[in-house]
């Protein structure tokens, strides 16, 4: 579609206000939707992390939805390869399908490598500085690849997949996350409660840090 086309398009395409809006729907579930954004090289935790922060949150009554890397590329994201460009735009997809989840008044949860602050960046433009929560998983190539939990790193290494974070491309680290994380050295249960407190101290969400509750 050219340039021409796209506008022509746009203009037949009106906002739809809704009835029911976010305050509405975020009264409902008695707290605010917001973002909480995982990235990190793959092995650095991001998936059991948001796991493990979606089920504490889940205890303690908050509506939550974990969108992660590689179930998104099952569907929403199938048509996508992992050239720079295809992760741009899978970054958006992702960013604008959490702005929805959001806008529910849900607590939008998402694991991905995001590898590019430009993205990262688009992303935090599209949901608000101040309801983006980046955190960085900063554990060390090293550790990501004693790990390989999925093999990835040894088949980057002989060179069996292209364009991998960390080895053939770039992993642009945050410059000032919300919350940073050595997910290499602190565990998953002192990881979650480091999350919680942010949540607490920042008024987001007011729950216990008892996670045996």
């Amino acid at each position: 579609m050219n340039s021409n086309q796209s506008k022509s398009f746009e203009k037949n395409i009106k906002w739809h206000e809704i009835s029911i809006d976010r305050k509405k729907l975020e009264a409902m579930h008695g707290h605010k939707g917001m973002v909480i954004w995982f990235t990190g090289l793959s092995g650095a935790g991001k998936s059991t992390l948001a796991n493990a922060l979606n089920e504490a949150l889940h205890l303690k009554g908050i509506s939550t939805y974990v969108l992660d890397g590689d179930n998104i590329r099952h569907g929403l994201c199938k048509d996508l390869g992992f050239s720079d460009n295809d992760r741009e735009e899978n970054i958006r997809r992702i960013g604008e399908v959490a702005n929805l989840f959001m806008d529910a008044g849900i607590v939008a949860i998402t694991a991905f490598v995001s590898p590019f602050k430009a993205d990262r960046d688009k992303v935090r433009s599209i949901i608000g500085n101040n309801d983006f929560i980046e955190i960085y998983c900063a554990a060390d190539l090293s550790v990501c690849e004693k790990r390989d939990t999925k093999g990835l790193y040894k088949k980057a290494r002989l060179g069996e997949i292209k364009e991998f974070t960390g080895i053939s491309s770039p992993y642009e680290i945050p410059i000032n996350p919300e919350i940073s994380i050595n997910t290499g050295t602190i565990g998953l249960t002192d990881s979650v409660k480091q999350i919680i407190d942010y949540l607490n101290e920042k008024n987001l969400i007011s729950i216990n840090n008892n996670l045996s509750q």
